[in-house]
């Protein structure tokens, strides 16, 4: 009896100790292996939850999370991330090993939505919370990357909207109807039960789980009242992204499944009508060549004539069957939820299309399609995905190849188009310019001043300016029309000049004398290495002819990133007061939300702007001393 308790004792030690060792590994190294079997999809992981006991997971969760302004924005009990500390980790651990960590409701704040008079809910968590959720995120993101489809982009590490647009400029080619979805209230739908059924296909730990559904449960404060939460996940928390990443998968793998079942032949029938007229046109300039000595001028002109006739009769027509009822294809792309379906074949086929994945959502994931954003386009028409106008080109124009052949490069190819009322919107939206109608009912843009600006140094201003430029071109960088982003840029110039001269009060004609230098609008300010000048945007609006791909997802990109020195936590492992310099081994790492906002010569301020650092390692003490 006493030999086999002790067996049973000697089991349970090893166990804990081993149980230790892995709550101490590298995260780097345990989200690798977390990769690493996620290519057998038929992998049941099990132990995720012992990784919330390691406190290398939560360094790592704070190094990615602190540098974003949401990281220092309080929730519903007031904390944010400031006062980060081994302490403060072992409270969140000792929590997780008895199962009283219970997440705090969100506190609920509404943003308006772009180009409407609606706002949309954002629930911001609590700062322990969003050090949680981070681990919890990484943790899903290496089981799921893996074998999320290429055709998603939305919320995940190196895809963004230009990755999905390109994949359409490249995929989409001579498709003949659009299928535009939109899922109705999409993250405010997703039903608890379903997402834990779905990610009990790949987990198996039952405790993991049970963290989730507590996030899922929170509910969240508004107007100091406690509110439940019965579907649905948090725009804004850290989990949420992946979450929905993950219902979505399913709607992915159903249109994968439902283009193999559609697809049909292995390429379009030759036109006879086309090759008739090509070979007609064909022997008619060889036996021209061959007596074309001989001819007269007028025969010459008569036969070029002639000939030039026949290729405009093969321009007319094209080489393959225009509605080839033996080849048919589906392309597909999602950015969260917003989705587009390329269709090669006929309107009733998008329509059917249409109405199954309707059902599909409806039946398998509890979700409805707007009836109103989601419509069958005809591909010669635009189609709205992303903020671009996306049509596929009809061109017949004529275009020298590299063999010196004529073809029609552009037929079949798609456009994408900036849509006129996104660069107008934004001039409004900033209150750059106003619309004049003239008497012929045509109108003229007026540039206006900024007066929110003014009170701002000339380099802010200029800066201003220039961000807002440059950030609505590197958007539409890869539209075949990104030209018309000059447009724009132009009308924010002369609401800069007017901005400028209602700060110094003057004209424009004046701020152009006093400021331009060789046509360009200068400006120069000091820095550490002495004074420098800066331009208004003079870059250019080229088209960039594609955006970044990244097609190896067997490889985490965020690793790269992950595997820097994390040098927060080893100032923290100094142990000396970055304040006061004393000896203690519970420091807090104090942080701020813009280094710019510091005011006062306090001697914590004097530091934090010459270290131009948002954080700073202090002893509770001094970190008492800054709060007061």
């Amino acid at each position: 009896m006493t030999f086999t308790w002790q067996r049973g004792a000697a089991y349970l030690l090893i166990r804990y100790e081993r149980t230790v060792r892995e709550a101490l590994r590298n995260p780097i190294q345990v989200l690798s292996s977390l990769t690493e079997k996620s290519k057998n999809e038929s992998y049941r992981f099990q132990r995720l939850y012992r990784n919330l006991y390691n406190p290398e997971f939560y360094w790592l969760a704070y190094k990615n999370i602190y540098a974003n302004t949401g990281s220092m924005t309080a929730g519903a009990d007031g904390t944010t991330i400031d006062g980060m500390s081994n302490e403060r980790i072992q409270r969140i651990i000792e929590s997780m090993r008895d199962k009283s960590y219970l997440p705090k409701p969100a506190r609920r704040e509404y943003i308006a939505k772009k180009n409407s008079n609606k706002k949309r809910p954002l629930g911001i968590q609590s700062g322990n919370d969003k050090l949680v959720q981070e681990v919890v995120k990484m943790i899903l993101e290496s089981i799921y990357e893996p074998v999320f489809k290429k055709t998603s982009h939305g919320f995940r590490p190196n895809k963004s909207c230009q990755t999905a647009l390109y994949q359409i400029q490249k995929t989409f080619t001579g498709t003949n109807w659009f299928v535009e979805g939109d899922i109705h209230a999409c993250f405010d739908s997703f039903n608890h039960h379903t997402i834990i059924r779905l990610l009990r296909k790949r987990i198996d730990d039952e405790m993991f789980l049970q963290l989730i559904w507590k996030f899922l449960k929170a509910g969240y404060m508004e107007q100091w009242t406690y509110n439940r939460t019965y579907s649905g996940v948090p725009q804004g928390s850290g989990v949420s992204p992946v979450l929905a990443n993950v219902y979505l998968h399913e709607l992915d793998k159903f249109m994968e499944e439902y283009a193999q079942k559609y697809n049909r032949g292995k390429k379009k029938q030759m036109n006879s009508d086309y090759n008739k007229v090509v070979k007609k046109a064909s022997y008619y300039r060889c036996m021209g060549k061959k007596k074309w000595t001989d001819l007269s001028p007028e025969e010459r002109q008569e036969r070029n004539k002639h000939l030039k006739m026949l290729e405009k009769q093969a321009r007319q027509l094209t080489p393959t069957k225009p509605l080839d009822e033996t080849y048919k294809r589906i392309q597909y792309t999602r950015y969260a939820d917003d989705f587009i379906i390329g269709v090669i074949g006929s309107k009733a086929d998008a329509e059917q299309m249409k109405a199954d994945v309707g059902r599909f959502l409806r039946e398998e994931l509890d979700l409805e399609m707007s009836e109103t954003k989601t419509k069958v386009t005809h591909t010669g028409d635009r189609a709205r995905f992303l903020g671009y106008d996306i049509t596929v080109s009809r061109s017949q124009d004529l275009k020298k190849s590299a063999g010196g052949y004529k073809i029609r490069s552009n037929a079949g190819v798609v456009k994408l188009l900036v849509p006129r009322e996104k660069w107008v919107g934004k001039l409004l939206e900033y209150h750059a310019i106003k619309i004049k109608i003239n008497e012929n009912g045509k109108e003229r843009f007026v540039a206006l001043h900024r007066g929110k600006l003014v009170n701002q140094s000339d380099i802010e201003i200029l800066a201003r300016y220039n961000a807002e430029v440059r950030g609505l071109y590197n958007y539409y960088a890869i539209a075949n029309d990104s030209f018309k982003i000059g447009r724009f840029a132009n009308l924010m110039k002369y609401s800069m000049y007017k901005t400028f001269a209602c700060k110094y009060k003057t004209n424009v004609h004046e701020i152009k004398r006093r400021y331009c230098v060789g046509g360009l609008f200068t400006i120069a300010y000091d820095t550490r290495a002495g004074r420098k000048t800066t331009t208004f945007y003079r870059d250019g609006f080229k088209r960039k002819e594609s955006a970044t791909k990244f097609d190896n997802v067997s490889e985490l990109p965020q690793f790269s990133k992950y595997a820097k020195t994390n040098t927060l936590k080893q100032r923290v492992e100094r142990h000396t007061c970055e304040l006061c310099g004393k000896d203690c081994r519970n420091l807090e790492i104090h942080q701020v939300k813009k280094l710019k906002d510091l005011k006062g010569n306090a001697e914590w301020v004097l530091l934090m702007r010459k270290r131009r650092r948002k954080t700073l390692v202090v002893c509770p003490e001094c970190h008492k001393l800054i709060h007061s």
